[in-house]
C-alpha cells in the first residue's frame, strides 16, 4: 500500500532538516566572539605591542614608525588565517540545505570578529602596554593604519568558499539527462 502524499512531504522535510542547523547562529556568533581572542594575540605579537614575534627592542615602542607596517601585517595575517579556517569549516556544510545563509552569517561574523579583534587589541595596548610618553605628542601609539585590513576576514571567507565550491562542482560527475536514450 503507499503513503499518502501528506505522510511523504513531511518525512522528506523531516530527513531534511539537522538538529544541528538550529543553531544557525553560531555561525555569525563564533566568529563575533572569536575575535577577542585574535585582538589579544595581535597585541602579544605585535610590534609596539609585546612583541613576541620580532623581540627588536627598536620596534617596542608603539610610536616608531618602523613599527606601522608589522604592526599592521601582523593583524592582517591573523584576519587572513581566521577567514580561510572559516571557510574551511563552511565546507564541510557545502552539501546541506541553507549554505548560503551560512555563509552570509559567517562572512557577516568574520567582519564583526574583525572589528572586535581591532578593538580588544587597541584595549590590550591601553591596559597592558607602556603609558604614552609625553614626547609622543601627537603619535599614534598602538593603531591599526590600515582599515583595509579589516575586510580580510569576510573576504577571505568568501572568496575561498567559492573557490572550494567551485572545485567540488568541477571534480562532480554530470548528471544524467531524464530523456538521455
Amino acid at each position: 500500500m503507499t503513503k499518502p502524499i501528506s505522510n511523504l512531504l513531511v518525512s522528506v522535510a523531516a530527513a531534511d532538516t539537522d538538529p544541528r542547523d538550529r543553531r544557525w547562529w553560531l555561525w555569525l556568533a563564533v566568529p563575533a566572539a572569536s575575535g577577542i581572542g585574535l585582538g589579544l594575540a595581535w597585541w602579544l605579537l605585535a610590534p609596539g605591542g609585546l612583541n613576541l614575534i620580532s623581540g627588536n627592542s627598536a620596534l617596542a615602542d608603539p610610536s616608531a614608525a618602523a613599527g606601522r607596517l608589522p604592526r599592521d601585517l601582523v593583524l592582517a595575517g591573523l584576519l587572513l588565517l581566521a577567514g580561510c579556517f572559516t571557510a574551511v569549516l563552511l565546507d564541510s556544510k557545502v552539501r546541506k540545505p541553507g549554505q548560503g545563509m551560512r555563509t552570509l552569517l559567517a562572512v557577516v561574523g568574520g567582519l564583526v570578529g574583525a572589528l572586535v579583534a581591532w578593538q580588544v587589541g587597541l584595549l590590550a595596548a591601553q591596559w597592558w602596554g607602556p603609558a604614552p610618553s609625553a614626547a609622543a605628542n601627537g603619535s599614534e601609539g598602538f593603531s591599526l593604519r590600515a582599515m583595509a585590513a579589516l575586510l580580510l576576514w569576510p573576504g577571505a571567507t568568501a572568496l575561498v568558499t567559492f573557490l572550494l565550491t567551485l572545485f567540488g562542482l568541477m571534480g562532480k560527475p554530470p548528471e544524467a539527462s531524464p530523456h538521455a536514450p
